[in-house]
């Protein structure tokens, strides 16, 4: 078997790619650039974690377009980071218009061409209120159009088993499996210490302390 493991470096999409392993899949590991802030921090970690897990493959593509379209905090450095100031229903500025949908229309390319079933995506139930793309009923959604618009033999799934989990139980999850979370990364603006103030840094770091383990990454505060 085999799938399209979208690895960011981060470690939702890194504990997946375990996961995914421990399923019986071989990876293809699929890691996008979008002219993000810690593009390099990125790419470094999804290397090491892909490299870690023998993958078949690692796939990296640009997608220069979004830093053309912008309205992003990830993208355009003239809107700041926002810190974590609490729960909040509004759409973060770190949300990229459309990304998921742009990312898992070439993971499904990707996975038809070298015959793979499946295709992972670490989306989860922390992303909900601020992220529209991230909702089940948009994965649901994808898959038909995956299933209408692929001549994909075997049928290629889309597989979210992060979906209704929360940041700590895939902390736990990982932690079972040996993730190597000193080589994974979060921070939404710095490429050498984490900031610990963006939202990332801080559901980072709190799910690790709901399960009372030390973030092995250092923060600047």
């Amino acid at each position: 078997m085999r799938a399209v493991c979208l690895l960011s470096g981060g470690m939702d999409s890194s504990t997946l790619a375990y996961v995914a392993k421990d399923m019986g899949y071989d990876i293809i590991a699929l890691h996008f650039t979008y002219g993000q802030r810690t593009e390099a921090k990125e790419r470094t970690c999804a290397r090491t974690i892909a490299r870690m897990l023998d993958a078949v493959d690692f796939v990296e593509i640009s997608l220069e377009h979004f830093k053309k379209i912008g309205a992003s905090s990830l993208t355009d450095t003239a809107i700041p980071i926002e810190e974590y100031a609490g729960e909040q229903e509004a759409v973060p500025s770190t949300y990229v218009p459309f990304r998921n949908a742009n990312l898992l229309a070439i993971a499904t390319s990707l996975a038809e061409a070298r015959r793979a079933e499946a295709v992972f995506i670490g989306v989860q139930t922390g992303d909900y209120p601020g992220y529209p793309d991230c909702r089940p009923e948009f994965i649901e959604a994808f898959q038909r159009v995956v299933d209408l618009g692929t001549a994909a033999d075997p049928r290629i799934t889309l597989m979210t088993p992060f979906v209704r989990m929360t940041k700590a139980e895939i902390l736990k999850v990982g932690l079972a499996l040996g993730v190597p979370y000193r080589e994974t990364w979060s921070c939404y603006q710095n490429n050498d210490r984490a900031c610990g103030v963006c939202s990332s840094c801080h559901y980072r770091r709190e799910a690790f302390r709901a399960i009372g383990v030390p973030d092995p990454i250092e923060y600047e505060e």
